[in-house]
């Protein structure tokens, strides 16, 4: 394979070799529930591929299972129609956020990934077992197939609860290894075996799917060319979960076979909201994409990095409480209307946030652009 696929993606009007399917459970019945990120982190993964201001998915290809709707069944029935639609030169994506468990002999355990109908009392008939899961996934004849699982959530700080009869969470190295068999497979978790996939308290997403979200909005450093890429998105998310919890929680790389870099999705970084910014509507969408933006890089809100008083701002000028996602959404508004302080615009936050991020490729449109 070549970087170049399919003729120039780039020159289409979006990604349309794109398939993904995105599945999350967190209020199981018969084990214990998990945090609402979960739930938000396929519906965020999902919109930002479907978005033709971002990855440039078609929405009639990107599938998305949430809490009632993640049979096993229904499960498997989706993993076969992505086998039936996806092309060989085609790129699938599946996304699984929910429990993992492993089962059997401990000291080489078959992983499982658990849809919310698992029943404990029946544990190995009402889960998505490591070797189905790899026969399903060998059944997609794509040349380029990631699979992403951010598994056994934690919230906050506190600890996380046994899940019915079942006793180890998590997938095992092995299974790891197994599931990444194949030409251009690539399969990357969340954490390690031994580890947690946290919530940090007060996140809207998983720590690990939030800068998977920000990788695909733009922020992984890419060629250039429009594309971004595997190897781009792992490197990102990897550095910026290692950083945000320090020894704490390791997201995995892996794949047998891999013959290249290979593009996941259009590196648009939200340039089609950017570029019209003449009209209200789509200059009031510069603003929220703005918005999402800052929350991604500065999750703890407008203090953070002192980003807000680099800017110009005067933080005295804020109504700061709840969430980081909450106190940008009022400092934006607050900035919108011209307050925040005297010598702080759209321009001078972007600028100061490009000092501490000078690769990222939507503020550097929007940069551009004013």
């Amino acid at each position: 394979m070549s970087d170049d696929t399919r003729s120039n993606p780039i020159e289409k009007a979006g990604f349309s070799g794109g398939h993904a399917l995105l599945v999350a459970v967190a209020s199981y019945p018969k084990v214990s529930s998990l945090p609402t990120a979960v739930i938000n982190d396929a519906r965020e993964v999902s919109a930002v591929l479907a978005s033709s201001a971002h990855c440039g998915y078609d929405p009639k290809n990107v599938t998305t299972l949430l809490d009632s709707e993640a049979t096993l069944e229904a499960i498997r029935r989706e993993l076969g129609a992505l086998a039936n639609r996806a092309k060989p030169d085609d790129t699938v994506m599946i996304f699984f956020s929910g429990h993992g468990a492993r089962l059997g002999n401990p000291n080489d355990p078959e992983s499982a990934l658990l849809p919310v109908d698992c029943d404990p009392g029946d544990v190995t008939a009402t889960v998505l077992l490591e070797t189905e899961f790899s026969s399903l996934l060998a059944d997609i004849k794509v040349q380029r197939l990631v699979v992403f699982i951010d598994a056994c959530h934690s919230g906050g700080a506190g600890s996380f609860k046994a899940v019915g009869n079942i006793a180890s969470l998590g997938f095992s190295e092995k299974s790891l290894d197994r599931l990444a068999q194949g030409i251009g497979r690539v399969l990357i978790a969340s954490s390690r075996a031994s580890e947690t996939s946290l919530v940090l308290a007060g996140a809207s997403n998983s720590l690990f799917t939030e800068h998977l979200v920000g990788a695909l909005r733009g922020a992984a450093r890419t060629h250039g060319d429009g594309l971004i890429r595997i190897f781009e998105i792992f490197n990102y998310v990897a550095e910026k979960v290692r950083g945000a919890v320090p020894g704490r929680q390791h997201p995995i790389f892996k794949a047998s076979n891999l013959e290249d870099n290979f593009p996941v999705a259009l590196d648009q970084g939200g340039a089609k909201g950017i570029a019209a910014d003449q009209n209200p509507a789509v200059s009031g969408g510069i603003w929220r994409e703005l918005e999402e933006i800052l929350v991604d890089l500065y999750p703890a809100g407008p203090l953070e990095q002192e980003i807000w008083a680099r800017a110009g701002g005067d933080v005295s000028r804020l109504r700061l409480s709840g969430t980081g996602r909450a106190s940008w959404f009022a400092a934006i508004r607050t900035l919108r209307q011209g307050g925040g302080g005297a010598h702080i615009s759209q321009d001078t936050l972007v600028q100061a946030v490009l000092q501490d991020y000078p690769h990222h490729h939507a503020l550097t449109q929007m940069s551009q652009q004013g």
